[in-house]
């Protein structure tokens, strides 16, 4: 990736990189663009010097060729770069010397801008290729045609044949207008909002903007300024990453419905993944503190809504709540005509072609429920803080929701990702609230966020928390957990779910037929490899910390959850063993709060570490029980009457 350059301002030249630069001697004598006179040069040929606004004579360069100092308004030379390129001081108001920030990223620097230039640039040319991959369907269909007919093609098959070359004549001169009319650009804007100025934005930056503008007949000139951009996505196809181009899509907070969202379809992967770093690295985060607007809902987070419990558990429940109605009317359905039949028909078939296909039948209605689900709930969604003290959630179709947290309620943000959500690379938000109701009314009412993709989630709670969620610009640090740990959950899963079958299953198969002997060692290998995988995740997932003004806890396989608690909301402590983990040495630390599910579990900390934690975590609540190195316990005298 290359560096980015600085935006050029108005009435300043930049150098074409490796180009020789060739100074040219205004005519003496004729005032500038400053309206300062030019000096004429002296009796040996050289320029004589040229006053610059405070009235110092400006020495030119030397005859070696090294640049002379120029004295700044303040009166004291600022030197210039030395040949090596080292970036040169610069003094500031208070004449210390103030360096000019490194673009290799170090800390503590601002984000190089992206490189602002007034030059329009187009999009990839394999574009033209991406809007002909609709032909792959019909082409393979006329080639399996003419295979399963040994070659012959029928009348049909030619017009389909010609169908698909006019199509493919008009979608392809289509293209390649929309690839010819559609440029985009990164460039300063002016006051007068057409990008050509360098107003400056917060922090010293020049405003920039992305612009994007196509047309034909209609121009149409899109801008979003860079510091408003909250996500910026590269979605890439099949056919995408076969050609090696990725579509860009930014918008702003309040992009959900697509309306102020800007896609460039479609980029080289390597330019799009910089201009992707670049535009998030510009992002300014007071702007992402003060936005009212936290988020919007967009129809593209449909695609976690099946990665949900309610794909498979969602068709069982409905199963389960039918019978429940039918029985209440007395009716029994395992005996209805329709059912007994489906069942005959189910056993005398063939289980390996007809398990499965039940198997993708349920699988396809927990999608579809999912899916409608999904929108029921969270139609119209929209997170925002109504002023500095009120968070509103609004969302619903049928059955409208609108969610009212006050700030001063809100103790906390949890993140979850459940394991199928988490293999999609999504998550959701709750929020850690009092004031929602008892535990049922505060699961319903507590979502901020539906299952979406994890850094837009990483975003929200760091938009309700009005400061960056933990973890969510750089890995969080949190405290490994001893590794006994990682053996309890081990022998837990072989106790409760290897154990259990199989013995079941080799039961039956002395009892019944030998057929069950092999699944009960066909079920230990599979679960056991399925344990020892789960217990491993479930380990690695363990981790706590104080991060500022907030405790973070992780934990979870099944549902990964990160909390981030205010430390000052933290009301008590417990201390919770059993007789295995006292032996093992490790302490559950439950940190009870008045608000969102009343206590949050720290699982299996190191017994000798849980005090100390707890105590530097909310100090005041355990000092007077602990008992410090090298003190002895000392009872308070009593005097007997």
């Amino acid at each position: 990736m290359s560096a980015p350059l600085e935006p050029e301002v108005p009435g300043t030249a930049h150098d074409a990189p490796g180009s020789d630069r060739t100074v040219r001697d205004a005519h003496p004598g004729i005032p500038d663009a400053s309206g300062m006179p030019n000096a004429r040069p002296d009796a040996s040929g050289t320029p004589g010097a040229r006053p610059n606004a405070s009235g110092t004579p400006a020495t030119r360069p030397d005859p070696s060729g090294t640049p002379a100092a120029r004295p700044n308004a303040s009166g004291t030379p600022a030197t210039r770069p030395d040949p090596s390129g080292t970036p040169a001081t610069r003094p500031n108001a208070s004449g210390t010397p103030a360096t000019r920030p490194d673009p290799s990223g170090i800390p503590g620097t601002h984000p190089a801008p992206p490189s602002a230039t007034t030059q329009w640039r187009r999009l990839d040319p394999r574009t033209l290729l991406v809007h002909c991959g609709w032909m792959a369907a019909p082409l393979g269909s006329l080639a399996l045609t003419a295979l399963a007919t040994g070659g012959r093609i029928t009348t049909g098959a030619w017009f389909t044949l010609a169908a698909i070359a006019a199509s493919f004549a008009v979608v392809t001169t289509i293209g390649l207008i929309r690839w010819a009319r559609t440029e985009f650009r990164v460039a300063p804007r002016s006051a007068d909002g057409t990008g050509e100025g360098a107003v400056r934005g917060g922090h010293g930056r020049p405003a920039l903007t992305l612009d994007v503008r196509s047309g034909l007949l209609t121009r149409r000139l899109r801008s979003v300024p860079l510091h408003r951009i909250r996500t910026v996505d590269l979605t890439a196809s099949p056919l995408h990453r076969l050609l090696g181009v990725t579509v860009l899509r930014a918008g702003t907070a309040g992009s959900g419905d697509g309306r102020s969202e800007l896609s460039l379809e479609a980029l080289a992967v390597p330019e799009a993944e910089r201009l992707r770093a670049e535009l998030l690295a510009y992002a300014d985060a007071e702007a992402v503190a003060n936005d009212p607007v936290v988020a919007r809902i967009s129809w593209r987070w449909l695609r976690y809504a099946p990665l949900t419990f309610w794909v498979v558990g969602g068709v069982f429940v409905v199963a389960g709540s039918v019978y429940r109605v039918l029985d209440g009317i007395g009716i029994e359905a395992w005996k209805l005509g329709f059912v007994q039949r489906a069942f005959t028909e189910f056993g005398a078939s063939a289980l390996w072609l007809t398990v499965p296909a039940a198997l993708l039948v349920i699988l396809a209605l927990g999608a579809v429920g999912a899916l409608a689900l999904y929108v029921e709930n969270w139609w119209k969604y929209c997170l925002e803080w109504t002023d500095a003290r009120t968070l509103v959630v609004r969302r619903g179709l049928f059955t409208t929701r609108s969610v009212t947290i006050e700030r001063a309620r809100l103790r906390g943000v949890l993140l979850r990702e459940p394991l199928l959500l988490r293999a999609g690379g999504g998550a959701l938000v709750r929020a850690v609230a009092g004031g929602l109701g008892n535990r049922e009314e505060n699961r319903k009412r507590s979502g901020l966020l539906p299952p979406a993709p994890r850094p837009e989630a990483l975003r929200v709670a760091g938009g309700a928390l009005r400061s960056p969620f933990p973890g969510s610009t750089s890995p969080a640090a949190l405290a490994p957990h001893p590794r006994v740990a990682l053996r309890r959950r081990r022998v837990r899963g072989l106790l409760w779910a290897v154990l259990p079958g199989t013995a079941v299953l080799a039961g039956l198969g002395v009892a019944f037929t030998p057929v069950l002997l092999h699944c009960a060692w066909i079920y230990a290998v599979v679960s056991t490899a399925v344990v020892l995988w789960l217990a491993r995740d479930a380990y690695r997932n363990l981790g706590h910390g104080v991060d500022g003004p907030y405790l973070v806890a992780r934990s979870g396989t099944f549902s990964r959850d990160t909390l981030a608690l205010q430390r000052e909301a933290i009301a008590a402590w417990t201390f919770s063993t059993s007789p295995f983990s006292r032996r093992a040495g490790l302490v559950t630390l439950t940190a009870a709060v008045a608000a969102g599910e009343d206590g949050y579990r720290v699982p299996d900390l190191a017994a000798a570490e849980a005090p100390g934690f707890a105590a530097a975590a909310a100090p005041g609540i355990l000092e007077e029980f602990l008992m410090y190195p090298g003190t002895s316990a000392r009872l308070p005298e009593q005097r007997l009457p």
